[in-house]
């Protein structure tokens, strides 16, 4: 498949990279890190990033604003989304083709091209690891595609903490500490929180509920956030400060947006992305979102997060 989706590449002169809604590091790592790459390796080409900035994470990226037009005979790939419903700006239909990389489970195989990879830490990896695959072949690595394949695979390894580190993560991450780029500033750009956040994680660490099973629940209503003057995507960085919780096994955060209440699952054993899917929602074996509509449906989330704590044999 990196075969097919090299020729591919090398064939468009117009090449416009896509990733999800409400982007992490990976997204815009993925996203950022291959359009750098093709830039460096093909000048003469026009490489686009596109979709919402997250204001968050604009000190990774700045990116492209471009017309319709341009998406008439272009090569189109949208990297670190595993469904349509989640590709930020619907325009990706507009191309010629459209190739998908990706690393969580496949169940919405769309595009014309293919390669999700579910072993992978993060598309970041997946990026570097198509350079590997190109760089006799005419491909490029420059010190700002390093920063941004390094970030994307930090963010999506919780700084190589997660299980799906692999051997394979680190020795990429080693060979891309090798560019010249500022690690330091990059960390602590990726991990700074706004002190409104900092308070806001002290009211988290107060106000978590344990229910049975080793679950744990978040729940932010639009008033408390608007207490702690905190948007919704700030109050989303805090969503892994349970994971050092004795005897917490799986935990959610809902947080509530104008037109839907968010759910952030997390786990360090039980299996939740089911969870996600029945809520409209999907992502990874421990870590997944979905999108609820009530407080009602809230309560269902929570017992179905303590089905599957019970039913895992993890003990934390």
């Amino acid at each position: 498949m990196k075969q097919e989706i090299f020729e591919t590449i090398k064939q468009y002169e117009t090449i416009i990279i896509h990733r999800h809604v409400r982007p992490d590091p990976d997204a815009y790592g993925s996203q950022g890190g291959l359009a750098e790459i093709l830039k460096a390796s093909y000048p003469e080409k026009n490489i686009y990033t596109v979709g919402k900035p997250e204001p968050t994470l604009e000190f990774l990226r700045t990116l492209d604003v471009i017309p319709d037009e341009a998406y008439n005979g272009a090569l189109v790939i949208v990297c670190d989304t595993a469904n349509k419903e989640r590709i930020c700006d619907d325009r990706y239909t507009l191309g010629d083709m459209l190739i998908k990389i990706d690393h969580h489970p496949n169940e919405d195989p769309y595009g014309d091209l293919l390669w999700v990879d579910t072993d992978a830490s993060s598309v970041s990896e997946m990026i570097y690891e198509f350079y590997l695959f190109g760089r006799d072949k005419g491909l490029k690595m420059s010190d700002e595609a390093a920063r941004l394949i390094y970030g994307g695979i930090v963010g999506d390894t919780g700084r190589f903490l997660y299980p799906s580190t692999t051997q394979r993560t680190f020795d990429y991450a080693g060979e891309l500490i090798r560019y010249s780029f500022d690690r330091n500033s990059l960390y602590n750009k990726m991990y700074e929180l706004d002190p409104k956040v900092v308070k806001l994680q002290g009211y988290v660490l107060q106000n978590f509920e344990v229910l049975d099973e080793g679950a744990a629940v978040v729940i932010l209503k639009k008033e408390m956030l608007r207490e702690f003057n905190v948007v919704p995507s700030e109050a989303s960085q805090l969503v892994s400060q349970l994971g050092n919780i004795k005897g917490i096994k799986a935990w959610c955060f809902f947080i509530e947006e104008e037109d839907q209440i968010r759910v952030r699952l997390r786990s360090k054993g039980p299996i939740i992305n089911q969870i996600a899917r029945n809520y409209n929602g999907g992502g990874h074996p421990l870590a997944a979102g979905a999108s609820i509509y009530s407080w009602d449906e809230a309560q269902n989330v929570m017992k179905d997060l303590v089905e599957v704590c019970k039913d895992s044999k993890a003990s934390i």
